[in-house]
């Protein structure tokens, strides 16, 4: 098991190479693993699907910023319409959960806002791209949502699924030292770092670098069964969160911390005395490993990152906006939902008003204003559904120790990201499977008569 976790590490730096160095290969990649999907979902027997199912949504959601910053996937959303595709072979080969109906309540809810950009947009290819930009993700939250609710999977089948999400992160982080190898020659301040993050979205590339920080810890913790792997787990660990710091863009990683903190409470918790003596011995290698990397980090940004993390400019000078002008956005949208309390603006309706108004059309970086603007009273009602249904469920699945980690990812990420990404509509989902820990079977000792 362990040479096959050290295979599957070495053929992702192979790939992120690969993206890197074979123009055509991140289309041909893009196409090869959909189509291995696919086929593996079909041929998997019925007891596995669902497992299957799950890696492979895990495996487009962590790939997903590498295929948009290569375009290597057919178009720029790509990677949720295959999540969606994935899960509704999941529904047909498994079903739903028959308490499944607040999430079909929260996508009847998504409709209203699409009649009232029909209004104001027309019906055309701008409504069409529009519409489809800011739904795709609630879209891909609802249906994940339900197909995950009361899904029964082993805590090594939990692990099993973080895997497939990390190993793209690795392709990822490759490709990102290739493409910037040296960090001091990126440096022109503390703003986001375009040049660090492969030239693309560095609020994107941060996000999912965090998700591979908060893998890597799980895997330190749960999965390093010897010196070898909790070596290698480490090392990852610790290049990922490098990488994901010098992007300069602060969500991501303070996502990822917050995320590590939930993990790590609640798996203290939820240990027996004599397994909390090894928790705190590898959270002494694990601190190590953390305040090492932001050492680096910090020599390597000349003490840049310190000014970032503490809101000061390159010249050391407190900066009056930490929110780096999100605030004003934010604000805007909460104006649009005072004005159209009801039914709101419409789907990217906001968008649209803000080319009327200045010229050009600003995205959010805040679902949850969004949701209120562009959706009114409606908004507040899918804000209820997607916070309370969760936490209601999470009584009756007292084992799942990666639950509020989960939660917290997908609060904290809509909060800074809106839902750019595939990443907080399916990681919202894999905080409805139940989770169980197997039990470790009883050896008895056979009586001689």
């Amino acid at each position: 098991m362990d040479l096959k976790y050290i295979y599957l590490l070495l053929f992702h730096i192979v790939v992120g190479a690969c993206m890197y160095f074979i123009g055509f290969f991140p289309r041909a990649y893009f196409f090869i693993i959909t189509i291995y999907f696919i086929g593996l979902i079909i041929v998997a027997p019925q007891k596995n699907k669902k497992i299957e199912v799950l890696k492979a949504c895990a495996y487009l959601v962590g790939i997903e910023v590498l295929f948009r910053m290569t375009n290597g996937a057919i178009f720029y959303e790509a990677s949720k319409y295959l999540v969606i595709v994935f899960i509704l072979m999941g529904m047909f080969y498994n079903g739903i959960s028959n308490r499944g109906y607040p999430y079909f309540i929260f996508l009847i809810l998504l409709v209203p806002s699409i009649i009232v950009a029909s209004m104001n947009i027309g019906f055309d290819s701008n409504f069409r791209t529009n519409v489809a930009f800011v739904l795709t993700g609630p879209v891909c939250l609802g249906l994940s949502a339900l197909y995950c609710l009361d899904k029964k999977v082993s805590r090594s089948e939990i692990l099993e699924i973080l895997l497939y999400l990390a190993l793209p992160i690795v392709a990822l982080t490759t490709y990102l030292f290739i493409f910037s190898p040296s960090i001091k020659d990126t440096l022109s301040g503390t703003q986001s770092n375009y040049a660090a993050s492969g030239g693309f979205g560095p609020n994107q590339v941060a996000t999912m670098l965090g998700v591979g920080m908060f893998v890597f810890c799980v895997f330190i913790f749960l999965k390093s069964k010897n010196l070898l792997i909790t070596g290698i787990n480490c090392i990852l660990f610790g290049v990922v969160s490098f990488r994901a710091i010098v992007t300069f863009s602060r969500g991501g990683v303070i996502t990822a911390i917050m995320m590590i903190i939930a993990f790590m409470v609640f798996l203290y918790l939820k240990s027996h005395s004599r397994e909390r003596f090894k928790i705190i011995s590898s959270f002494l290698v694990f601190s190590l490993v953390l305040v090492f990397t932001w050492m680096y980090s910090t020599v390597q940004t000349e003490g840049l990152i310190e000014n970032r993390y503490t809101n000061k400019d390159g010249a050391g000078r407190e900066k009056k906006d930490v929110t780096t002008g999100r605030l004003d956005l934010f604000l805007g949208e909460i104006d649009g939902f005072t004005d159209n309390p009801f039914f709101g603006v419409g789907a990217n309706g906001m968008k649209e008003l803000r080319i009327e108004r200045f010229g050009r059309g600003v995205v959010s970086h805040n679902e949850i204003s969004r949701l209120l603007s562009e959706h009114g009273i409606l908004g507040i009602i899918i804000l209820l559904i997607l916070i309370f249904t969760p936490l209601a469920f999470k009584a009756e699945n007292p084992d799942n120790i990666f639950f509020y980690a989960f939660l917290c990812f997908w609060f904290a990420t809509i909060n800074h990201s809106a839902m750019r990404i595939a990443a907080p509509s399916f990681i919202y989902g894999l905080t409805l499977l139940y989770v169980f820990n197997e039990k470790r079977p009883v050896h008895r000792k056979r009586l001689i008569k």
